[in-house]
């Protein structure tokens, strides 16, 4: 009957292991797909501001806004920073102001790219510190996944939204309780 404690141990520290092993593969496999995930956010919002200081671009007939804005939207994946840090530059050159839906929507795009990069930068974090861990390495949890990497362009300096804005009424009539 000694042998068989021994036996249960091992077996118990077979089952605690495999299971630690199966929540950390699991923990890297969550965190790569969430970074991919905001990756493909970000380049959603940086193409929706493009555009949108596209249309700035031509309702005010500002030339370089314009070029910066298809630069953006025509870049290579390895000069994508570069065309966007040139939007953000060009973008904080035009005094944004006013009620023009254009200019609001130009604004509310630039503060969503923001916050997706926000999260990005953070989602980045996690996976590449998931990677860096001594477990993850020695046994190669990580190789299926492409290394994620930073999206490094400016913030803008953004004007606040103008409060005097007519509140638009909901689509559908809101019942009283």
């Amino acid at each position: 009957m000694p042998g068989m404690w021994w036996v249960l141990g091992v077996v118990a520290a077979i089952a605690l292991l495999s299971a630690y092993l199966g929540w950390t593969a699991h923990r890297v496999e969550r965190v790569h797909v969430r970074a991919q995930s905001a990756e493909r956010a970000l380049d959603a919002h940086l193409l929706r501001r493009a555009a949108a200081a596209a249309v700035v671009a031509e309702r005010l007939d500002i030339v370089e806004l314009y070029a910066a804005a298809r630069s953006a939207l025509d870049a290579d994946p390895d000069e994508r920073e570069s065309a966007e840090n040139d939007l953000t530059r060009q973008i904080e050159a035009v005094t944004l102001d006013g009620v023009d839906i254009a200019i609001r929507t130009l604004i509310a795009t630039s503060r969503r790219v923001v916050l997706a990069r926000q999260v990005h930068t953070d989602l980045v974090r996690d996976a590449l510190t998931a990677r860096h861990r001594l477990l993850v390495r020695a046994l190669g949890m990580a190789r299926r996944y492409p290394c994620p990497q930073y999206f490094d362009i400016g913030e803008p300096m953004l004007p606040p939204m103008p409060r005097n804005l007519p509140i638009i009424p909901p689509a559908v009539p809101v019942e009283a309780a």
